[in-house]
């Protein structure tokens, strides 16, 4: 049992309309890029003293797909959480960059910039990208070692151009008329294999301390590159067992890079479907699968495993002596391996396989039930150090987003493992607080 409190931010990714579930007479699809229904779910959130929301991104999208659904289009996150930061005060704003289809400067200088718009309430969430390199003059993605390589170059750069400008040099003297320390503000003269850039950045650092980044990916190179430059962890733990071994890895990889064990937080995605009942939770989790594309799973199936369990019965069973090695790369490493370790641990039959969180849900972590039910689930995980905290993802309808924050939230705020009020103004000082 812990007496700290636990950290929690939601996604403003609209997961409550994916698949089929915009149909539906209240999902409000119509603003789904109007700016005005974020603002709102911020200033929500915002309420209920969470820490931070968080808006992931897509450089491409699958127009395939635009048929029935919105295809991974949608606004820009670095400006949509510019338009949240206007409207808040206190709650953090996660915004994602890739360092793969970018330029160091620009984000560097991005970044700053919202962190002064929103008077220090922002963290960067690295990702290498799994997609659109088509949109960048790319035939095929880089291999994921070396996608790592130039993320640890860019981020390098990236925080190198933030400190080349500090705050402290700024002296506005009107009598001297000096602006600032020029002596203080030094070019970077970055030369690497990726990028070269000379700097300084051409705005300066809003405070002299450091913008939290965020992490996501979970293969060995994707845990080894969160140890050397992550304060949080966003984390696809479909189980307890997982989220606890990925925590204490992640701490102990920290820990070799001489950082405090304490210095990085693993938040989990938890995927909710809630309603009044059980069964009615249930049945929104049945239909939502039952608009997912069958072929879909059963070829990230047979992408990740080599399996093809459309040749088998829905009933046959799944061990680990069937895997097979993959001669073509997954989308998804960390998915892949998730799935792979789910049949290694215990034998399956191909429809528990088909709706595992592993193939149905990107490994996130799912609770199906009543606001008491993911209440108990998620004090259970904090209380016994599987998580640091979560990303609330609600699923199926926009009467699962609503329980999430009308009752979920201050149920938890009840039992003792979420604050009921802000400490600190800055998203690194929440991050500290907990």
């Amino acid at each position: 049992m812990t007496n700290k409190s636990m950290i929690i931010g939601l996604s403003l990714a609209p997961t409550w309309v994916s698949g089929s579930s915009w149909r539906q007479s209240d999902s409000q699809i119509e603003a789904f890029y109007d700016i005005d229904y974020y603002i709102d779910l911020a200033k929500r959130a915002e309420a209920l003293k969470l820490d931070f929301v968080f808006r992931p991104d897509s450089l491409f999208v699958d127009y395939a797909e635009l048929e029935n659904s919105p295809g991974f289009s949608g606004l820009d996150p670095t400006l949509l959480l510019t338009a949240v930061a206007t409207h808040t005060q206190r709650i953090g704003l996660i915004t994602t960059a890739s360092t793969t289809f970018n330029q160091p400067f620009h984000v560097a200088r991005q970044l700053q910039s919202l962190n002064w718009i929103s008077k220090g309430r922002i963290a960067w969430n690295i990702v290498t990208a799994l997609d659109g390199q088509q949109n960048f003059g790319l035939e095929v993605m880089p291999p994921a070692e070396e996608k790592y390589t130039q993320a640890a170059e860019f981020t390098e750069i990236v925080k190198s151009l933030w400190q080349s400008f500090p705050n402290h040099s700024l002296c506005f003297n009107r009598d001297t008329g000096q602006y600032a320390n020029s002596t203080q503000i030094q070019p970077i003269n970055h030369n690497g294999n990726y990028f070269k850039v000379a700097g300084p950045l051409s705005i300066p650092a809003f405070k002299d301390e450091t913008l939290p980044i965020v992490q996501a990916g979970a293969s060995d190179t994707g845990k080894e590159f969160a140890a050397t430059v992550a304060h949080a962890i966003f984390a696809a733990t479909p189980n307890k067992q997982v989220a606890i071994s990925l925590r204490n890895e992640l701490r102990q990889r920290a820990n070799k890079h001489g950082r405090d064990e304490s210095d990085i937080r693993v938040l989990s995605g938890v995927s909710l479907f809630l309603a009044e009942s059980e069964a009615q939770a249930k049945q929104l989790y049945s239909e939502t699968q039952s608009s997912k594309s069958l072929s879909k799973r059963i070829g990230f199936i047979k992408q990740a495993t080599g399996i093809d369990v459309s040749t088998l019965a829905s009933d046959a069973v799944i061990s680990a002596a069937m895997l097979q090695p993959v001669s073509v790369a997954p989308r998804s490493r960390t998915h892949a391996q998730l799935l792979r370790n789910k049949i290694e641990q215990q034998p399956i039959t191909v429809d528990e396989l088909l709706k595992s969180p592993e193939v149905a849900a990107s490994s996130h972590w799912q609770i199906i039930g009543t606001v008491s039910q993911a209440a108990d689930e998620i004090a259970d995980w904090f209380n016994d150090g599987a998580i640091d905290g979560v990303i609330l993802l609600p699923g199926g309808a926009t009467s699962s987003l609503n329980l999430a924050l009308d009752k979920l939230v201050p149920e938890l705020i009840n039992r003792g493992v979420f604050h009921n009020s802000y400490d600190s103004d800055t998203f690194l000082s929440h991050l500290r607080a907990k």
